[in-house]
């Protein structure tokens, strides 16, 4: 049998104490505020890359209306274009765009569309997370 000094050790050593568990809540705490920032950042930067990849997705949608019509939509006519018929435009065989609808940007908002843009026949345009012209990271402003 135990002896009565057996039997106080075993429970002394059985859990953990007060002092012990704050420790480990302070280290948690420590990495998970150096650790937190850096994933943040990748979340960021992933969206950024998203709008890259729509913004070439709309723009060889934008050449193969092209093809087909013989022009770009006009700034008017934007986007929608690729999705449903404009009036009055004749050749137009789509919807260009897979799912059939314009996608809005990783952040929910819409894509800017200009035709003829600046230096090219058309611009399109994410405002970047805060959805207005300029801005610095992901705020920063994503076009083709």
């Amino acid at each position: 049998m135990n002896s009565p000094s057996e039997r106080k050790n075993a429970r002394r050593d059985a859990g953990f104490t007060l002092i012990e568990l704050l420790v480990v809540l302070v280290i948690l705490g420590l990495l998970a505020g150096m650790v937190g920032p850096q994933v943040l950042g990748y979340v960021g930067s992933s969206k950024s890359k998203a709008a890259r990849v729509q913004l070439e997705q709309i723009a060889a949608a934008l050449d193969l209306y092209r093809l087909d019509v013989g022009r770009y939509p006009t700034t008017q006519q934007g986007l929608k274009a690729l999705a449903e018929a404009p009036a009055g435009v004749k050749g137009w065989s789509g919807p260009y765009l897979a799912k059939g609808g314009v996608p809005a940007d990783p952040w929910g908002n819409p894509y800017a569309y200009k035709a003829p843009g600046r230096g090219r026949p058309f611009d399109v345009t994410s405002l970047g997370r805060d959805g207005r012209e300029g801005g610095d990271g992901e705020d920063a402003d994503i076009g083709l």
